[in-house]
């Protein structure tokens, strides 16, 4: 069997609520996990046969996907930002978004000068944003908290495969009585749960079923629950000239930004490359 075949067993039987580009993008994930190939390889060597043990492999990663788990999972490991992720059902599989809001921040603190020495990220989750940043910012000092224990020992594998010391801590950020000693952020970071349950009912199982519901979803008569909270955190652990970066649920940006105006801010809103309001950036007005 050659690469080319198996690419078009996976177009046949893949779930159907991918589409043809999503399924050629796993196929070539699971190829490249497999055989150990770039992608380049991939792309100019369609026609090479597969070994027998890695002909059986594609088919077992292939079994799973079709219960619809992320090839994330399967494979146990994320690309985010140019490094590898361990993940799990855990933690959140890295969005593409995410690296947006990640890339803004590193923008923001190279053209703009913003002081970077004590950062802070709330819901680390996997521990993309903190490392991410820790990569390129060697000379910061990087907190990240959770309120998951799976999550930070995810977190920690993160670490030690990205070479990389972050500081994990367990904690709540609802509890209003939540302190971290060493207060006095430079930038605090979030990427909270921020999906209503009621929108639920237009996402596939494969995050449903697969992802942490802790980390997706909020009531939907308290959307802005996290925002409120990070916010009220905010304003006694940031520094007075530091910045709050944010991920956001796209049909709440106005009010996110109303939230934190309310409370102190002046707030930005940013647009992703889908052209969708989907980050902020503040600063205690």
């Amino acid at each position: 069997m050659t690469i080319a075949e198996i690419e078009e067993i996976f177009l046949e039987q893949m779930p159907g609520f991918y589409d043809k580009e999503e399924i050629k993008a796993i196929a070539l994930l699971a190829v490249q996990n497999v055989c150990g190939i770039s992608k380049s390889y991939y792309m100019l060597h369609k026609r090479k046969d597969l070994l027998l043990s890695e002909e059986t492999a594609l088919i077992r990663i292939l079994g799973e996907l079709r219960f619809e788990k992320p090839i994330q999972h399967v494979l146990g490991e994320a690309d985010f930002f140019g490094l590898r992720f361990k993940v799990n059902s855990s933690v959140l599989v890295p969005r593409p978004e995410t690296e947006e809001l990640v890339h803004w921040i590193l923008e923001s603190i190279k053209l703009e000068n913003i002081s970077s020495s004590n950062i802070l990220d709330i819901g680390t989750g996997s521990g993309c944003i903190p490392i991410a940043i820790k990569k390129n910012l060697f000379l910061s000092s990087i907190t990240a908290i959770d309120i998951s224990k799976d999550a930070l020992e995810t977190a920690r594998q993160n670490c030690e495969l990205n070479a990389v010391e972050v500081t994990l801590l367990e904690g709540d950020i609802l509890n209003t009585e939540y302190s971290i000693s060493n207060s006095g952020f430079d930038i605090i970071i979030s990427n909270p749960p921020y999906i209503t349950y009621s929108e639920k009912v237009g996402m596939q199982n494969n995050v449903l079923v697969h992802e942490p519901h802790e980390a997706l979803f909020v009531p939907d008569d308290n959307p802005l629950l996290f925002y409120n909270a990070i916010a009220n955190f905010s304003t006694s652990n940031l520094n007075d000239d530091g910045y709050l970066f944010l991920e956001i649920n796209e049909l709440y940006g106005d009010e996110t930004i109303a939230l934190l105006i309310e409370k102190g801010f002046k707030a930005e809103l940013k647009r992703d490359l889908q052209g969708k309001p989907r980050m902020i950036r503040a600063f205690k007005a």
